[in-house]
């Protein structure tokens, strides 16, 4: 059992890199396919699908990589079950020196930290990748 679906997927994807995999696939749900096509729509991962196995969905996910290198350099979770951490517009973190992302779950629905402040939209931080 996993207490931590999101922190799943981010290790599958971080893990599946490591070993120069080109795709990776796991149980789907609607944050983790929303999160892996903002993923997809910043260039960080190729194309994400999403295909039926009877009653279960699975998420396929491509990996990019820049030469050998991954494309996602780091990917860290930020909120956890056990200590959630949310922020207002005004104090989103930049990542990198906004060369990087945070992913944020808005009132508006799941965003990076630039659109969100572009909104002025707090939230609670999934986790930042760059």
């Amino acid at each position: 059992m996993h207490t931590d679906p999101i922190a799943d997927f981010l290790t599958r994807i971080r893990n599946a890199q490591a070993a120069h995999h080109d795709l990776v696939e796991l149980p789907s749900s609607r944050l983790k396919y929303t999160v892996a096509k903002i993923l997809e729509r910043e260039g960080f991962v190729g194309a994400v699908s999403e295909k039926s196995e009877g009653a279960k969905k699975i998420l396929a996910v491509g990996l990019k990589y820049d030469g050998k290198q991954p494309a996602i350099r780091s990917v860290v979770r930020v909120s956890k079950p056990g200590k959630r951490v949310y922020r207002g517009a005004g104090e989103l973190p930049r990542v990198l020196s906004d060369i990087g992302i945070a992913i944020v779950s808005t009132s508006a629905g799941v965003m990076t930290n630039k659109e969100a402040r572009r909104r002025k939209l707090g939230g609670e931080i999934i986790c930042e990748v760059y």
